[in-house]
C-alpha cells in the first residue's frame, strides 16, 4: 500500500480528535483529514475557534507521544496497510445529523469502485450458461476460435459443471488460437480448463502447450486427468493490447480439448514480488495449498473478494503419509489483515493451519518441479494456536532446497497480534527437479504453516512487428493457405512453435521478432502474391516454387531491398517481369522459370548476371531481350504500349461503326428499289387512264361545265 508509520500515526490522532468532538456533541460529518466536507462543526453550524483548535492541538501532540511509545514495528506492507484499513473503519458509524457516507466515496486505499473485468466462456456451447451453486455466467464461444464442438466428460469434481467443449484435430493445424478482443488493459488471471471428448473411442488423455500472447506457459504432463489440480492450467498475465491471444500447439499426442476460458481482472500490484517486477513477467500457478481442515475449494466458496481471481485453493491435511508428522489445526476466530489489497487472500485461509509434532519437530513439504526454473513462493501465516500468546514464543527457521529463506521467523511479531494474517515471499532458482521447503523450530512451540502458493516465474515473450503477422495474414487468404498449415497466433513465438514454412529472427534494436524467411515451395497453393508481401521488409528468402499461384508478378518485390533469395519458378506467373526488381541490389539467386511471363527482361537485371548471381527465366515462351532468350524487337515502354493498344481499340469500334452504318444504307436502298418495282404496273394503268379522260373532254367541249364530281379526280404523274 505505500503507507509508512508516520500516515497511520496521522491517522489515529484525527479518528482521535473526531472521537473527542463528537464527545462534546459537537454535530461532525467525517474527520478534517478526508477534505473540506470534514470539517468539523460546533453546535452553531460554525468552525471550531482558534484557541480551541490550539488546545485540541496541544492534546492531541502529547496523545500522539504516547502512542509512538506503544507502537510495535510492522515489517510487513500488508500489515501497514491493514492496520490503516482497521483505522478507517472506525469511521463507519451515523452522525447526529443523519448524514452518513461511505467510507469508498471519501477515501480510496486503491480498491476498484467498479467491479473488476470478468469474462467466463463454456467451450464449444451454443448458448450462455449459468453454473449452480454460484449462478457463475458462462458465455457461449463462437465466434472467438474454429475447432469442433462436442459434448464433454468432465476429468475432476473441481472442473465447472460444463456440457460441452472445443477440441481440435490436426487436420485444422497444428496450433489453434482464441483471440478474445474488448479486454480493458491491466492484470489479469487466465485460467483454462481441460476436458475429454464425450462418448469417444479414444480414452487417452491428450497432451499439448498452451501459450498466453505469444508465451508458452504450461505443458500438460502424462497423468493429469488423476491429478485435481492438473485439470486447469492458470497463469497471471498483463494484457495492453485491449485483447488476449490463448493458443494450444498440437504435440503428436491427442487433440487439444478445451472446456472453460476464463479472464479474471486482478489488482495491478497483486503478487508483486520484486522491485524488477514488470509487465514482461508471467506467474504460472504450479501449486496454491491450504493447510489444515477442511476442504478444496475457490476464493468463491470461501466468500472471499472477486479481485483476487476466484483462486482453487487445494486441501492438504499433512505434508507426509506419517501420522505423527504434522498435525492440523482450526479455528472459527476472525482473522485480521486478511482480505485487504493487493491479493484480497480470503480470511478463512487462515483459520486452520498444519503443526510439527513433537516426534517429527521439523515440517516439510515437497513437490516435484520442472529444472532450472525460477520460483516465487509465498508462505502464508497466523497465529491461531491459544497457547501462544506473546512474542517469542514460536520461533522457527524458514530453509528452502538447503539454503536458509528466513531466519528467526517469529509471527506474532511479524504479524503484529494474535490472529493476524501476513505473507513472507522469496524467489529462489530450482536446478534440479525437486523444490523443499522446512520449517525448522528453535525456540517456544512447534512449526506452523496455513497456506502455501507456489509460481513458476516466466518471462514473458516479445511478438512480432504487428505489420508483419499483418502481411502474413494477408498472404494466408490470397493464397488460399489449407487449414494444416496452423497459420493462428503469432508467426515467431512462442518459440517451440513457429508457424509451418515462416522463418523469424529477432531485432535486437527494435525488441521484436521479424519475418526473414518464408519457404512454401510444393505446397499445392493457389490463389495470387498480394501486393501486401512488401510490408515483410526484413525478407530475405521467398520460395514459392512448384505451386499454382498465378496473376502478375507485384512490382512491390522491388521494395523488399534486403531479398536476397525469390524463387517463383514452376507457376502460372503472366504478364511481364517488373522493372522495380532491378532495384534488389542484394538479389543473388532469382528463379522466375517455367511461368507464363513474357515481354524484355529488364536491363538491370541482365546486368547482374555480370556479378554471379544466379537468374533463370527459360521456359517462358514470351520474353526475351538477355543471352538464352529470343531477341526482343523494337522495345516499347508499358506507356507506349498502353497508346498502341488504345488506338487499335479505337480503330477496330470505328470500322465496327462505319460496317454498320453502309449495312444499313444498303438495305435502305434495296427496300426501296422493291417498292418501286412493284408499284411500277399500277402507276403505268393510272396514266394511260388519265390520259383517255382528258382527251374525251377536249372533244367534248360544248361550253358545258361539269363539276368537280363529274370531272372525277386528277390524277398527278
Amino acid at each position: 500500500m505505500g503507507w509508512h508509520l508516520e500516515q497511520i500515526d496521522t491517522v489515529r490522532l484525527k479518528l482521535h480528535r473526531y472521537d473527542k468532538a463528537q464527545q462534546h456533541g459537537r454535530n461532525c460529518v467525517f474527520p478534517a483529514f478526508l477534505g473540506s466536507r470534514g470539517k468539523a462543526l460546533n453546535k452553531n453550524g460554525d468552525t471550531m475557534s482558534v484557541r480551541e483548535k490550539e488546545t485540541k492541538k496541544k492534546k492531541l501532540e502529547r496523545e500522539r507521544e504516547r502512542e509512538k511509545q506503544g507502537r510495535r514495528i510492522h515489517r510487513n506492507a500488508s500489515s501497514i496497510s491493514s492496520a490503516m484499513d482497521d483505522a478507517l473503519l472506525c469511521l463507519c458509524f451515523l452522525c447526529s445529523t443523519a448524514r452518513v457516507f461511505s467510507l469508498v466515496e471519501y477515501f480510496d486505499l486503491g480498491k476498484s469502485k467498479s467491479s473488476p473485468f470478468a469474462l467466463r466462456l463454456s467451450c464449444g456451447a451454443r448458448q450462455n450458461v449459468q453454473t449452480r451453486p454460484t449462478n457463475t455466467l458462462w458465455q457461449e464461444d463462437l465466434g472467438y476460435t474454429g475447432g469442433i464442438a462436442v459434448n464433454a466428460t468432465r476429468p475432476s469434481y473441481i472442473t465447472p459443471p460444463l456440457n460441452t467443449l472445443r477440441y481440435f484435430p490436426l487436420s485444422e493445424g497444428p496450433q489453434n488460437c482464441y483471440i478474445i478482443n474488448k479486454v480493458p488493459k491491466g492484470h489479469y488471471s487466465v485460467r483454462i480448463f481441460f476436458g475429454l471428448v464425450g462418448q469417444s473411442r479414444d480414452t487417452s488423455e491428450p497432451l499439448f502447450d498452451i501459450s498466453i500472447e505469444g508465451t508458452q506457459i504450461y505443458s500438460l504432463k502424462s497423468g493429469w486427468i488423476n491429478q485435481n489440480d492438473q485439470v486447469f492450467a492458470e497463469a497471471l498475465v498483463f494484457l495492453t493490447n485491449d485483447s488476449v491471444s490463448i493458443c494450444f500447439h498440437s504435440t503428436g499426442h491427442g487433440d487439444p480439448a478445451i472446456l472453460s476460458i476464463e479472464i479474471l481482472q486482478i489488482d495491478d500490484k497483486a503478487y508483486y514480488f520484486v522491485p524488477q517486477w514488470s509487465q514482461g513477467i508471467i506467474l504460472r500457478t504450479v501449486k496454491r495449498l491450504s493447510c489444515g481442515f477442511g476442504q478444496s475449494k475457490f476464493d468463491v466458496d470461501y466468500g472471499g473478494d472477486p479481485r483476487g481471481g476466484d483462486r482453487f485453493w487445494q486441501r492438504i491435511k499433512a505434508f507426509s503419509q506419517d501420522s505423527e508428522s504434522d498435525q492440523p489445526r482450526s479455528v472459527e476466530t476472525r482473522i485480521k489483515h486478511a482480505s485487504h489489497p493487493p491479493n484480497f487472500y480470503p480470511e478463512a485461509l487462515y483459520q486452520s493451519a498444519l503443526v510439527s509434532t513433537n516426534s517429527q519437530p521439523n515440517l516439510t513439504y515437497t513437490l516435484e518441479v520442472d529444472p532450472n526454473r525460477n520460483y516465487s513462493i509465498w508462505l502464508h501465516f497466523a497465529e491461531i494456536d491459544n497457547s501462544v500468546t506473546a512474542v517469542r514464543q514460536r520461533v522457527f527457521d524458514i530453509i528452502i532446497n538447503g539454503d536458509l529463506a528466513f531466519k528467526d521467523v517469529d509471527i506474532v511479531e511479524l504479524s503484529g497480534d494474535l490472529y493476524t494474517a501476513f505473507v513472507l515471499n522469496t524467489t529462489v532458482t530450482v536446478n534440479g527437479r525437486t523444490l523443499t521447503i522446512t520449517f525448522n523450530p528453535k525456540e517456544g512451540h512447534l512449526a506452523i504453516i496455513n497456506a502455501i502458493e507456489i509460481f513458476e516465474v516466466i518471462m514473458a515473450e516479445s511478438k512480432t512487428v504487428s505489420d508483419e503477422v499483418s502481411a502474413l495474414q494477408t498472404l494466408k487468404k490470397a493464397l488460399g493457405l489449407p487449414p494444416r498449415f496452423g497459420w493462428n497466433g503469432d508467426p515467431c513465438v512462442p518459440q517451440q512453435h513457429p508457424w509451418s514454412g515462416v522463418d523469424c529472427q529477432f531485432n535486437k534494436s527494435s525488441g521484436s521478432w521479424v519475418i526473414d524467411g518464408l519457404d512454401l515451395d510444393n505446397q499445392g497453393l493457389k490463389g495470387f502474391l498480394p501486393d501486401d508481401i512488401s510490408r515483410l521488409l526484413n525478407l530475405q528468402i521467398l520460395n514459392l516454387s512448384r505451386n499454382n499461384i498465378h496473376g502478375a508478378i507485384p512490382s512491390s518485390l522491388g521494395t523488399i531491398t534486403s531479398l536476397d533469395v525469390l524463387d517463383l519458378s514452376y507457376n502460372v506467373f503472366n504478364g511481364s517481369i517488373p522493372e522495380s526488381l532491378g532495384q534488389l541490389t542484394s538479389l543473388q539467386r532469382l528463379n522466375l522459370n517455367s511461368n507464363l511471363l513474357s515481354g524484355r527482361v529488364p536491363a538491370t537485371l541482365g546486368g547482374r548476371l555480370l556479378y554471379r548471381a544466379s537468374f533463370n527465366f527459360t521456359d517462358n515462351a514470351g520474353l526475351c531481350g538477355i543471352p538464352g532468350l529470343p531477341t526482343c524487337g523494337p522495345h516499347l515502354s508499358a506507356g507506349g504500349k498502353t497508346s498502341i493498344g488504345l488506338g487499335a481499340s479505337f480503330t477496330f469500334l470505328l470500322l465496327i461503326t462505319c460496317s454498320v452504318c453502309w449495312w444499313k444504307r444498303r438495305q435502305n436502298i434495296l427496300r426501296a428499289q422493291q417498292i418501286a418495282a412493284r408499284a411500277a404496273p399500277y402507276a403505268k394503268a393510272r396514266t394511260h387512264f388519265s390520259r383517255d379522260i382528258q382527251m374525251t373532254r377536249h372533244h367534248n367541249s360544248y361550253g358545258k361545265t361539269y363539276t368537280a364530281a363529274e370531272n372525277g379526280p386528277i390524277l398527278l404523274s
